[in-house]
């Protein structure tokens, strides 16, 4: 099936949400070629359970293309059209699995060499949208936090390389009461700007506390979704149960309700964030450090809150993958200071993707081991690449960055 002959009764098995809107833009979809509207239809037929950054970002396409012209369009996507496709990507059911389409898509690119010219014409697209939309002003400024090195009794090797040329390295932070006033600052800012998904709270152990306007994630909270799943991975990686391509299928179509999960509004979307960290993720199933890294770069990549605080925990001892499924250990043995190398690197990527985002040039960052007396904070108002020896406390750390 062509674009051309959609027509509205196609869309019916979308969610209530994705459906309106894509029935709403049948003319539209009938003018965009193969190789570029079954990933537009990737996108909306998540819709209802995106968050609204997410939301925002494609109802931005939709509020660029809807104006134009047949002849703008036909301009607008000339690169698309000009892929060649193979007629195999036709006879995919590409309006209701339009996934398995774009994973076909990608292979077919690759192999016949076209994957540069496809992903030229992707972020030019992109470049456009966003040039034609207005961005909105954040109500205030971004903010992320990062608590390393929990358990760690001492450490002898160096912290923060990575990001003590962008900040002021403390070296004599007093540790009292620092984790109190990580708290404060997200409780306050949350009270401050109460914002659906705008403020998070990410832990590798137990969430220490709950609060409104703040979301919450844990890995612990987690345990019974995390042994469920690594019982289907078992079972796949036994002989006969398929190996690792049956295995990454079997992750990807995997739904919340499949797994225990149900709820609606706020609840549906996190649910469904929930799976995707534990499914899309490598290790975010056995080891807490990867789960935080990358619970972290997901929440920034979709919900772009204003507040983030991660707070990384011990995680168990580094076995081979085969080990790990095989369930051999029945108590995990923790690895304080391997997390401690992890936490440290994820610090830094954490504060890169938050690099990527709107506001980036006003945000600020702070990573601190916690319990001990090293920090970094990065900040308009802070000089880069310096060091500070004086005796301080988190607290008046977060005031210099303005929290």
């Amino acid at each position: 099936m062509l674009p051309r002959q959609l027509t509205a009764e196609q869309f019916s098995r979308y969610p209530p949400q994705a459906r309106s809107i894509a029935q709403a833009h049948i003319a539209l979809f009938g003018q965009l070629p193969l190789a570029f509207l079954p990933l537009l239809l990737r996108e909306l037929i998540g819709y209802d359970w995106k968050f609204p950054a997410e939301c925002k970002e494609l109802d931005n396409q939709f509020t660029y293309l809807s104006p134009l012209t047949p002849e703008q369009l036909e301009k607008e996507f000339a690169a698309f059209a000009k892929l060649r496709l193979s007629p195999d990507l036709e006879q995919i059911d590409w309006v209701n699995a339009p996934a398995q389409f774009s994973e076909k898509l990608s292979a077919h690119l690759w192999a016949t060499h076209q994957i540069d010219v496809f992903r030229a014409a992707s972020v030019e697209y992109i470049r456009r949208v966003n040039a034609a939309v207005s961005s909105a002003v954040l109500p205030m400024r971004r903010l992320g936090l990062v608590a390393i090195g929990r358990g760690v009794k001492e450490n002898g090797r160096p912290l923060f390389r990575k990001l003590r040329p962008e900040g002021v390295y403390f070296k004599d932070v007093n540790p009292q009461g620092g984790k109190e006033a990580l708290f404060e600052v997200l409780q306050r800012r949350a009270k401050m700007q109460p914002l659906a998904f705008g403020h998070w709270y990410i832990d590798g152990g137990e969430s220490e506390i709950t609060a409104d306007g703040v979301t919450c994630l844990s890995f612990h909270s987690l345990d019974a979704l995390r042994r469920t799943l690594v019982a289907k991975m078992r079972e796949t990686m036994q002989p006969g149960g398929g190996g690792p391509e049956v295995l990454r299928t079997l992750l990807a179509q995997t739904k919340p309700e499949e797994l225990g999960l149900s709820g609606s509004g706020e609840e549906a979307v996190m649910n469904r964030f929930r799976v995707s960290v534990l499914t899309e993720g490598s290790g975010t199933q056995l080891f807490s450090t990867t789960f935080v890294q990358w619970s972290a770069r997901e929440a920034l990549r979709r919900a772009q809150p204003l507040t983030l605080l991660t707070r990384y925990a011990p995680r168990q001892r580094e076995q081979s993958m085969r080990e790990l499924l095989a369930g051999t250990q029945t108590q995990p043995e923790l690895d304080a200071a391997g997390a401690l190398i992890d936490a440290d690197m994820n610090a830094y990527y954490t504060w890169i993707n938050q690099q990527r985002l709107p506001g980036a040039e006003q945000a600020g960052f702070l990573v601190w081991f916690e319990d001990h007396k090293e920090a970094v904070a990065i900040g308009p108002g802070l000089k880069r690449g310096t060091e500070d020896n004086s005796a301080i406390s988190l607290r008046e750390i977060l005031s210099q960055i303005k929290t």
